[in-house]
C-alpha cells in the first residue's frame, strides 16, 4: 500500500510539476491543509489533494481575442466564371505576395480530466481578409509579358469549431505543455470548412505573490498550425476588382494576347522546315499555344461574365499553405486569484505574426 502510494506521488510531480496547463496556476504542496475535497474533477483529485497539492477549480470558461498576419503560399489554381469550366492558369499567373489578416474572438470551455490532462472546447468567429497581389503573363518567343496585375483584398466572415487537449509536464521546478487542438473553419466564400491541426509546446515557470492565490507565470514555446491544402470557393466578380476595371483590363488583356498569337505565328512561319522539325522548336511552339489558348479562354470567360455583371462569380479552387509552419512564442499569465485570470501572448516568424489576450473564470465541478 505504501508502495502504491509512492509510486502515484512520483507520477504527480512528473505529469504535474508547477502547472496547470490553460491555468498555468503552481500547484502548492499545502501538507496542513485538511480541507476536503469536494469536487468530481479531475479523476485523482481528491488523491492528489490528499497529498497535499492546492488543485486548480476543475472547470473553466475563457474569452480571447486573437489578431494574425500570415503570409500564404498558392499553388494548382483554376478558375472559371459563372459556373462554367475550370481552367488552369499556374502557367499565367504569378503571385507576388499573398497575406491573410484575421481577427477574432473565441470562447473555451474547459476542463480537467485529469490533474495533468486539460480537455476544451472552441467556438470562435472572426473577420479575415485575403491581401492578394497577382500578375496575369502571357508568353512571349523569348520571354514572357504581364497582362494585367490585380491587387485586392476580399473579405471573408468566419465561424470555427473544434476542440484541444493539453498533457502537462513537470521538471526542476519548471512545467512544459504539449498544447494541441483540431478546428473547423466556415469561410462564407468556400464551399466546406477548412481544417486546422495547431500544435503549440511551451515551456515556463510560475512565480507566487505574497497575496495567497496570487501568481504569475511565464513562458516561451513554439506554435506550428498545419491547414488542409486544397480549396474550393466562389467569390462575386466586384469583390475581387471594381466592374469599370474589370472590363479595362480584360480588353487590354485580349489584345496583348491576340499580338503574342501573331507573333507566335510570325515566328513559326519564319523557320525553316528544318527548323521546324526540330522537337526543341516544336515544343516551344505547342507550350506557348496551350498558354496562349488558356488566356485567351480564361479572359474570353471574364467578358462574357461582365455581360450579367450584377450576378457574375468567380469560381476557383487553389491549394494553399503557410509560408512559415512554425514561429516563436512568449506569454504570460497573471493569476488574480483561484477564480480569475489574465493571459497574453505573442507571436513571430518571417512569415507569421500573431496576439492573443484573453480572461478566464474558473469553478469547480
Amino acid at each position: 500500500m505504501i508502495k502504491k502510494k509512492w509510486c502515484f506521488l512520483l507520477l504527480l510531480f512528473v505529469f504535474i510539476g508547477e502547472i496547470t496547463a490553460q491555468v498555468y496556476s503552481e500547484l502548492n504542496n499545502k501538507k496542513n491543509d485538511t480541507t476536503e475535497y469536494n469536487y468530481l474533477l479531475p479523476i485523482f483529485g481528491k488523491k492528489t489533494h490528499a497529498l497535499g497539492f492546492d488543485l486548480p477549480y476543475s472547470a473553466g470558461l475563457s474569452v480571447n481575442y486573437l489578431t494574425q498576419k500570415s503570409n500564404i503560399i498558392i499553388s494548382n489554381v483554376s478558375v472559371g466564371f459563372n459556373n462554367s469550366e475550370l481552367y488552369n492558369v499556374d502557367d499565367l499567373i504569378r503571385f507576388n505576395k499573398t497575406t491573410a489578416t484575421s481577427n477574432g474572438v473565441n470562447i473555451r470551455p474547459d476542463i480537467w480530466v485529469f490533474p495533468f490532462l486539460n480537455v476544451y472546447g472552441i467556438f470562435a468567429t472572426a473577420n479575415t481578409s485575403t491581401n492578394v497581389d497577382v500578375s496575369v503573363v502571357i508568353p512571349r518567343i523569348n520571354s514572357s509579358e504581364e497582362l494585367f496585375r490585380i491587387q485586392t483584398s476580399p473579405n471573408f466572415n468566419t465561424t470555427t469549431v473544434g476542440f484541444g487537449l493539453t498533457p502537462t509536464v513537470g521538471f526542476f521546478g519548471g512545467w512544459i505543455a504539449l498544447d494541441m487542438n483540431f478546428t473547423w473553419t466556415d469561410v462564407d466564400a468556400q464551399e466546406k470548412p477548412v481544417y486546422a491541426f495547431v500544435f503549440d509546446p511551451r515551456i515556463g515557470k510560475t512565480f507566487n505573490f505574497k497575496k495567497p492565490q496570487r501568481n504569475i507565470s511565464i513562458w516561451v514555446g513554439g506554435f506550428r498550425v498545419k491547414v488542409n491544402r486544397d480549396t474550393k470557393g466562389h467569390l462575386a466578380l466586384d469583390e475581387v476588382l471594381p466592374i469599370d476595371q474589370w472590363e479595362q483590363k480584360v480588353m487590354n488583356g485580349q489584345i496583348k494576347v491576340g499580338e503574342a498569337q501573331m507573333e507566335l505565328d510570325d515566328w513559326w512561319n519564319s523557320l525553316s522546315p528544318v527548323q521546324q522539325a526540330n522537337p526543341v522548336n516544336i515544343a516551344k511552339r505547342e507550350g506557348n499555344q496551350l498558354k496562349l489558348n488558356a488566356a485567351s479562354a480564361v479572359l474570353n470567360g471574364a467578358e462574357n461574365a461582365l455581360n450579367t455583371a450584377d450576378s457574375s462569380t468567380l469560381q476557383y479552387t487553389l491549394d494553399k499553405e503557410q509560408e512559415t509552419m512554425w514561429n516563436f512564442i512568449v506569454g504570460t499569465q497573471f493569476q488574480l486569484n483561484k477564480h480569475w485570470m489574465i493571459r497574453a501572448e505573442y507571436g513571430y516568424s518571417s512569415g507569421r505574426e500573431q496576439f492573443f489576450g484573453g480572461l478566464q473564470y474558473r469553478f469547480g465541478l
